[in-house]
């Protein structure tokens, strides 16, 4: 499929290693797209997770997607400052329904102040044994989870201030030109 356009709207998906649809967002803005990745923001967006359950998203979050890395990047831009939402997940794949990713249960979450919490390891584990994740899942999973802490160490991609500060304020823009 072709890449979504600045400005246009596109659905995300999350799946679990079996193939049942683990959550849903509707409504996230694209900013950018390359080869390589698709950087959106939502605000205030329905989710639906796999139970039906809905809620809403509480406040305006940047995306990052990439069809290498097997991680994406939630940036959430909140009044007591930048917090991060990080998914160890498998690249992301684009069709005409949405922005489709397997999530592998590992998250690193980063708070305003700086500190770092590896998340969710028992619920990995869980998985990994009732999905039968591959050995080879197992060690690019890990991999990733190295290569994105020297993201986050070295402030590189969507982890440097001028990111925030380019495609939130990029995200405004597009909305403003829409009303």
């Amino acid at each position: 499929m072709q890449n979504p356009r600045e400005g246009e709207f596109i659905t995300v998906k999350s799946y679990k290693h079996d193939g049942s649809l683990h959550r849903t967002w509707r409504d996230s803005m694209v900013l950018k797209t390359s080869d390589q990745a698709i950087i959106a923001c939502n605000d205030h967006t329905l989710v639906t997770e796999a139970d039906g359950r809905r809620w809403l998203t509480r406040e305006p979050a940047l995306l990052y997607y990439h069809k290498h890395y097997w991680f994406n990047v939630v940036t959430m831009i909140r009044q007591k400052g930048i917090s991060y939402y990080c998914n160890l997940a498998s690249p992301y794949v684009l069709d005409k329904e949405a922005l489709k990713y397997i999530d592998y249960d590992l998250d690193i979450k980063i708070f305003p102040d700086g500190e770092k919490r590896l998340l969710d390891v028992d619920e990995y584990e869980q998985h990994r044994r009732q999905m039968h994740y591959s050995k080879e899942i197992d060690q690019i999973l890990k991999a990733n989870v190295e290569i994105l802490v020297d993201w986050i160490n070295n402030k590189k991609g969507p982890f440097s201030p001028e990111y925030v500060d380019l495609w939130y304020e990029r995200y405004c823009q597009l909305t403003y030109r829409k009303q």
